[in-house]
């Protein structure tokens, strides 16, 4: 059916025809393809361009911090009323577990009169620019699951995490950093598969910063080879491998391996440079707590974060928790209120201090920033036998927690969802992981529809089938 076009055109290889066919609209997508860190447009208008998710790992107490209950100070120390139902939870059994009212003290804060606990008094002044959804949840009882669910959007390992559906979809704002950068708190439970790419390329999966050391491993140059040298040597592969993908133009993981080549090479001097901090002043490291032992270790990743975001970088996560010990987690089957109080020492401070910072800096409005962990706390003491748990301690909820957010177009000072009376089970509103993940994407200007991947004879996204709530428009318009 072609002889009768009037027109031919001969193309000597694949790369020739994209190139000479269709407005040259093929090779476009080739180079795409074959440069994962190209940056890419939005599906809609939206203000944020970066995110950095703060994730407090072990799970933290929403009725304890940002979701007061007075009727359960009311029923403390009496028996769960029947009328709240029966679930499953890691080690407490409902019938035999008396109700824990939070000794924290809740105020209203800032102009929304948002209530938010003693707990963080620092970030409590930054109330008028968060939206806290109190009505998230999931069905992950354990760590791995409540940490997966939150991060990939699913319940078991290996699905990709958020931050590498993120910069799949949007591509680097930065040449000499990586798009999604981790820093973490000692490990974490759910493991790297957390910040993982699961079946995307490999090229967006999370890159760790480490806190002792050299931030990234092997990141200086060899001793011995100057940076002439090495960028010579660069050139040579450059060019050998150039000539062995020419004839191969549809295979694109060579054209990614070469990409981080480069990256790799232009990371030698770029991270260096934004993981120094002694160009910041005395009171910006006030503002973030480095001055104060407690609150040092994470004021110092926070305000990397701000460095990293102000250098174009995607995605950054932080974790507060994960040494071993559960006096330095978040995991509070212990004295939960003792247990929180140290941590939230820690990060309180820091958090507000990013939140002000990126304000008078004029990022927040660009820079969403998202806090929650693995799942909430129960509203009656943990169940554990044999020294797990004690009155005093609360077990993993899933059922029903909090996370909030702030700036990238985020209207502030609101509340999103309810849990019911006692803080069991999300009530009003019910945002679900998919949801959640929805409207975040949403604020970068990402449809969730619309963002897939074909993986084993089918098109995956990171909402499933889900992420039909409408969160974004609520965290846009109130």
């Amino acid at each position: 059916m072609w002889t009768n076009c009037p027109k031919t055109m001969a193309a000597h290889s694949r790369r020739e025809f994209l190139t000479r066919s269709a407005l040259g609209f093929g090779a476009l997508a080739g180079n795409v393809m074959a440069n994962p860190y190209a940056r890419r447009s939005q599906h809609f208008a939206a203000k944020g361009k970066s995110v950095i998710f703060l994730f407090m790992h072990g799970g933290p107490s929403h009725i304890d911090t940002f979701d007061p209950k007075p009727e359960l100070t009311r029923l403390h120390g009496q028996p769960i009323p029947k009328s709240f139902g029966k679930v499953d939870f890691q080690f407490s059994n409902m019938e035999r577990t008396p109700l824990m009212g939070s000794p924290r003290r809740f105020r209203k804060r800032g102009q929304s009169g948002i209530e938010i606990s003693d707990l963080f008094e620092h970030t409590a002044a930054h109330a008028d620019e968060l939206a806290v959804i109190r009505s998230c949840h999931h069905d992950g009882f354990t760590h791995v699951t409540g940490q997966t669910w939150m991060n990939t959007g699913w319940s078991r390992v290996g699905r990709p995490s958020v931050g590498s559906w993120l910069v799949y979809g949007l591509g680097n704002e930065s040449e000499n950093l990586p798009s999604y950068v981790v820093m973490l708190d000692g490990g974490i439970k759910a493991g790297a598969p957390a910040y993982g790419s699961g079946f995307l390329p490999a090229a967006y999966q999370g890159t760790v910063l480490r806190s002792e050391g050299p931030p990234i491993l092997n990141i200086k140059r060899p001793e011995g080879i100057s940076g002439k040298e090495q960028e010579s040597m660069l050139a040579v592969l450059r060019e050998m491998n150039e000539q062995h993908r020419a004839p191969r133009a549809e295979d694109t993981e060579l054209a990614a391996r070469m990409a981080s080549y480069e990256l790799a090479f232009k990371m030698q001097m770029s991270v260096p440079e934004v993981t120094d901090l002694g160009a910041e002043s005395e009171a910006t490291r006030k503002l973030y707590g480095i001055d104060d032992p407690m609150s040092a270790e994470f004021g110092t990743q926070c305000l990397m974060a701000r460095r990293l975001v102000e250098k174009g970088v995607r995605f950054i996560q932080l974790y507060s928790g994960g040494k071993k010990g559960a006096e330095v987690g978040w995991d509070g089957h212990n004295e939960c209120d003792q247990n929180h109080e140290f941590m939230a020492r820690k990060v309180d401070k820091p958090i507000a201090g990013l939140l002000a910072d990126l304000k008078a800096r004029g990022m927040l409005e660009s820079t969403v920033v998202l806090w929650g962990g693995d799942f909430g706390r129960t509203p009656f003491t943990d169940g554990a036998e044999g020294g797990g748990g004690n009155r005093n301690g609360r077990d993993h909820n899933p059922y029903g927690f909090t996370v909030w957010m702030a700036g990238g177009g985020v209207k502030g000072g609101q509340v999103i969802g309810s849990t019911d009376e006692i803080g069991l089970k999300a009530q009003d509103q019910k945002v679900d992981m998919h949801d959640l993940h929805a409207g975040l994407l949403g604020l970068l200007g990402l449809d969730h529809k619309k963002l897939t991947y074909f993986f084993q004879g089918r098109e995956f996204r990171l909402t499933d089938v889900g992420g039909e709530g409408n969160l974004l428009a609520r965290l846009r318009n109130g």
